[in-house]
């Protein structure tokens, strides 16, 4: 949460305040082989880390719009781009 705020990458929740359950989210989920690393993962608020499931990041993006919800498109394309550059480096990937 020191990295990305405090604010559901998703829904824009503020995720600090008691009654909204913040959560660590993978983008790429781990059992689509997304790793835990901190390059894949976000803040997000526990409805929407729950309603998610597995729905790539694409696809969830989009959803969220449709819902009438304002994700941080930039956040997660900037960290998605930080996941590739680390699997380039390090070598790894997702299926």
């Amino acid at each position: 949460m020191e990295r990305d705020g405090r604010i559901c990458v998703w829904c824009g929740r503020d995720v600090d305040t008691g009654l909204v359950r913040a959560t660590t989210e993978h983008l790429i989920p781990r059992i689509k082989g997304g790793p835990s690393w901190t390059e894949n993962e976000v803040v997000a608020c526990g409805r929407c880390n729950r309603n998610r499931g597995h729905v790539s990041p694409a696809e969830w993006l989009d959803q969220c719009e449709l819902l009438g919800m304002s994700p941080n498109r930039p956040l997660v394309v900037a960290r998605l781009e930080s996941l590739q550059r680390r699997i380039e480096r390090d070598g790894g990937q997702w299926r």
